[in-house]
Formats: C-alpha cells, sequence, structure tokens
C-alpha cells in the first residue's frame, strides 16, 4: 500500500499526446497522419493567493513553447455592492478585485549551432500595387539586425507579425541560409504602471517584449538579485548599460530576455477560484534543420483496419478518406 513521500524542490517530466503533428489528404482520397507527442517539464510555485505554473515543452518539430499558467485565488477587497469602481471589477456582491498584471521574463542562454549567434528582427512588409506586384497580392518581409544592447531593447508587433531571429554566424543549412531558431511572441501588454512609478524603475524589464545582452557571468535576474528592495536600475537596464556589440564579425554569445504575460481584468468566473489562465511563447527552428523532423515519426499503434467504403478490406484505416474509423 505505501504511503506518500514528500520531496521538496522537485520539477515535474512527463509525456503527453498533443494530437495531430502532420497531415494530408491526396487527390485519390487517401490520408496520411502523425500524432504529435511533446516532452514537459514543468513546475509550480504558491506565491501568496496565487498559483504559477511553468511548462517547458519540447517538440517534435523541434519547437520549444513555454507556457506560465496563472491560478489561485484573486486578490480582493470590499466594496458598495452594485456601485462601479475604476480600478476594481466586482466579482460577487460586494467583493471587488482589481485590475492587474501578471508579467514574466525568460532567459534564454542561446546557442544556435554555437554560441557565435547574430539576432535579427523580422517584419512582414507590404508591397505597393505597380509592375512588382500588378495585383497587389504580394508581400514580402524585413530583416534589421540588432546590432547592440541597446538596438535588441524591442516591442512586438503583431500588426506586421513580428518574430526575433537568432541566426548562427558560421553555419549554413541545404539551400544555403543561416540555421536560426526563431522567438515567437504572444500578444503582451506591457507594464501599465506609470513610468514615475517605483514599479516601473524595479520592473524596467516589463517596459520591453525583448532585451538582448552579452553572455556575462552572474546576470541572472531580469529585476535585479532584491527587486523588493532597490530603488530602480538594477536587473536589465544594469545589464545592458555597457551596451556591448552583439555584431561582431564572429557573431555574440547571445543572451535572449523575453517579457510575456497576462493583463487581467477579474470576472465573476474568476472567484472563489481562478480557473487557469496561460500566456507564453515558442522558440522554433526556422532552417536549423533541413527538412521536417517528424517526417520519420512512425504511424499510431492505435491504427486498425477499415472496412468502409473508399478503402480496401484490411488496408490501414487512416488510408480509408473519409471513411476513416480510427480518430485521426
Amino acid at each position: 500500500h505505501g504511503h506518500p513521500v514528500r520531496i521538496p524542490n522537485v520539477i515535474c517530466m512527463h509525456e503527453e499526446d498533443t494530437g495531430i503533428l502532420w497531415k494530408h489528404t491526396n487527390l485519390e482520397g487517401r490520408s496520411d497522419v502523425r500524432r504529435a507527442r511533446r516532452f514537459v517539464v514543468s513546475y509550480f510555485s504558491t506565491i501568496g493567493n496565487y498559483d504559477y505554473g511553468f511548462y517547458w515543452n519540447f517538440g517534435l518539430d523541434g519547437t520549444i513553447e513555454v507556457i506560465a499558467k496563472a491560478t489561485g485565488i484573486v486578490f480582493v477587497g470590499a466594496g458598495e455592492p452594485g456601485v462601479p469602481q475604476r480600478h476594481a471589477t466586482e466579482l460577487a456582491p460586494g467583493v471587488f478585485a482589481p485590475v492587474h498584471q501578471h508579467l514574466f521574463c525568460a532567459r534564454l542562454d542561446v546557442a544556435v549551432d554555437g554560441s557565435d549567434n547574430r539576432l535579427v528582427e523580422v517584419d512582414a512588409a507590404r508591397v505597393p500595387m505597380g509592375p512588382e506586384n500588378p495585383f497587389g497580392n504580394a508581400f514580402s518581409w524585413t530583416e534589421t539586425p540588432l546590432g547592440s544592447e541597446s538596438a535588441a531593447q524591442r516591442e512586438a508587433d503583431t500588426s506586421v507579425a513580428r518574430v526575433w531571429e537568432v541566426q548562427s554566424a558560421s553555419r549554413t543549412n541545404a539551400v544555403g541560409r543561416a540555421t536560426a531558431y526563431q522567438l515567437v511572441p504572444q500578444p503582451t501588454a506591457l507594464l501599465m504602471a506609470d513610468p514615475a512609478s517605483s514599479v516601473a524603475a524595479r520592473a524596467a524589464f516589463a517596459t520591453k517584449h525583448l532585451w538582448a545582452t552579452a553572455h556575462r557571468e552572474g546576470e541572472l535576474w531580469p529585476a535585479g538579485r532584491y527587486p523588493n528592495a532597490h530603488q530602480g536600475g538594477s536587473g536589465l537596464p544594469e545589464y545592458a548599460a555597457g551596451d556591448a556589440p552583439l555584431d561582431g564579425p564572429e557573431g555574440a554569445d547571445l543572451v535572449l530576455w523575453h517579457t510575456f504575460g497576462l493583463t487581467h481584468f477579474p470576472r465573476p468566473e474568476d472567484w472563489p477560484i481562478m480557473p487557469v489562465d496561460t500566456a507564453g511563447f515558442a522558440f522554433r527552428p526556422y532552417g536549423f534543420l533541413d527538412q521536417n523532423p517528424g517526417m520519420d515519426v512512425p504511424e499510431s499503434s492505435q491504427a486498425h483496419a477499415a472496412t468502409g467504403s473508399g478503402s480496401a478490406a484490411g488496408s490501414a484505416c487512416c488510408g480509408g478518406g473519409d471513411a476513416c474509423t480510427c480518430g485521426h
């Protein structure tokens, strides 16, 4: 029967199915599909009234995904029932919760095919109608090198599908392009506190979606080693103050710092215990590999014979087109 054993300061590691990895149905009606799996490294931290789960997901397509899960009990105060408040929403009669933010910063000590890396900002770009775009439906992209620590303090822009690309300075792929990984942000509002506030001074990391610094030992804390005890300037502002170059001829040993999170307008459904809300980002290969790494993933062991119309008796179920019965 055994007894439970408490082990402090541990992480959870497991593998889970995540649906379809890739799928295609050809003109003859034959379908091929492979299921996706990911390896998950996670842990939960309880900080005051909130509980935060941090999940690092490693996928079969080479993507690294980071997800933060916020749950727990929202911070509340009393108020006059039914009377609107400017800074708080009413969750239950007389129970109000202030609007607030959960902003995290992920430190990514990158090494894409080595420590000689470069950082580039990639934006989609419209192409005006003209001889090179007669129908107006073509568009392109721009690549802007971020060559110093000050130049690499950036904000996300969903209007141009902005991503940040870490390229190798020495390695190329099968088509001659630098091997790379892209940091793909999710929409996140930056710090809403007034720039003159003590919060903004102490949490300056949250005023930008991206910072990049040269690797230096001991630089680990985006808000400083003691975020509640300094007057401002510690952490990333201090790390980037020297404005070190990031675009040397042999690249640089880069560290990316990515701000992501939630702006929370509390609702009645968040009371008395808040269901999980999530925020995150992806770090995915872009020319780091020469083809889809999932091409050699075996067919699901749950595939079985299909006998419906459109497939031959005894054939694999996923070869049956619309007659598929295996749930893929």
